[in-house]
């Protein structure tokens, strides 16, 4: 979208986890201020490529929060996987930047906490998740704006998921399924943690938390409806019975593009979408008995306190193990939920609270 529309933007600073030979081709490409890698070992390579240029080259976690403080940045495209992103996040809506969300886990671990600061720092908060970008674009015209409380007559949030690639199976059929099957999204080109995710309706779970702070509604007033071909990216129905849509082609870059240029539509250059290869739309309601993770989600977020950064924070811990080999499919939702029952609850908890919660039981004291 960038590379498009360089008229109208300019890419100040450039972060990446692992990746630094993404990391250096895009810093070659778009010539940023600066550049920063998390991983520390990776630090020489980058600084290495660079060298010939004037681009600053930092590494660390802290070094890319600390970069959120550069008065160059207007918009901070927030999409680093998981809890590691909630302090940069942090940072830059305390810089009153404007977030454009594609990190789902911010929200569902500090929704409160978040909420709140980008509300004192008039940091607007724009989601790029396609699910969360549909139901903003439902509700423009009929509220104030995103971390408000509604002031439209919102009866449900309507939350499309695809089903992933297992839509259907049975719990024995998941027990047998391999992590290549797994990544095997029907409809999204996604990284390997989310395409996991989207595999056992945990990212619909954590899209329903952080759907709640977005939009300023309760859990029950979201429902999750399953809808194969990923075309309608999500609903509003509001209290008379109508319903408000946003459809078209399963593409990240539409959401990305509309946070950007929000409150304007800018041209694209993608298809558009044809009816006429999509002449069934289907729903369906989730299987929760055979996808236990979404309900975990919904347990999470209603036990409130610091219980939605327990369940984060052991699912990633869970992805990963299924990564390696160490556990199974459905053994993913057995390890969420036991965490959840023994990692140590706080009703009230800080931000530092949050971040000692997450510490604890990746370090598996629970």
């Amino acid at each position: 979208m960038i590379r498009r529309h360089r008229d109208l933007y300019e890419v100040e600073v450039l972060c990446a986890g692992n990746n630094a030979d993404l990391l250096i081709q895009q810093a070659l490409e778009f010539e940023p201020n600066a550049v920063a890698i998390a991983n520390k070992n990776l630090y020489a390579k980058v600084q290495e490529a660079l060298e010939h240029t004037d681009i600053k080259v930092f590494a660390g976690e802290e070094s890319i929060a600390d970069l959120m403080e550069m008065s160059s940045i207007d918009i901070v495209l927030a999409a680093i996987v998981g809890f590691a992103g909630l302090r940069s996040t942090m940072r830059a809506i305390e810089n009153h930047k404007t977030i454009a969300l594609a990190n789902k886990e911010t929200m569902v671990v500090a929704g409160s906490i978040v909420t709140e600061a980008a509300k004192r720092n008039q940091a607007p908060i724009l989601p790029v998740d396609s699910e969360h970008s549909a139901i903003f674009q439902c509700l423009i015209g009929e509220q104030l704006g995103l971390s408000e409380k509604s002031i439209a007559p919102i009866d449900k949030i309507l939350l499309t998921a695809s089903g992933g690639p297992f839509r259907g199976r049975n719990r024995e059929e998941l027990s047998k399924v391999t992590l290549a099957q797994a990544l095997k999204h029907p409809n999204w080109s996604m990284g390997r943690k989310v395409t996991i995710d989207s595999a056992s309706l945990m990212n619909k779970g954590l899209e329903v938390i952080e759907a709640k702070w977005l939009f300023g509604v309760e859990a029950d007033d979201i429902e999750v409806i399953v809808h194969p071909q990923s075309i309608v990216h999500s609903m509003v129905q509001y209290v008379d019975g109508s319903i408000k849509a946003q459809l078209g082609v399963p593409t990240m870059e539409t959401p990305i593009q509309f946070a950007f240029s929000f409150p304007e539509r800018i041209e694209s250059h993608l298809p558009r979408l044809d009816f006429a290869k999509y002449p069934t739309l289907t729903f369906e309601k989730p299987d929760t008995e055979t996808f236990r993770c979404l309900p975990l989600a919904y347990e999470a977020i209603h036990k409130g306190g610091n219980m939605p950064c327990i369940m984060n924070a052991a699912n990633e811990v869970a992805v990963q193990k299924f990564i390696d080999g160490e556990i199974g499919f459905l053994e993913i939702a057995d390890f969420v939920e036991q965490k959840m029952q023994t990692a140590p609850f706080i009703p009230t908890p800080t931000l530092e609270d949050l971040f000692e919660t997450d510490k604890a039981v990746r370090g598996g004291c629970c």
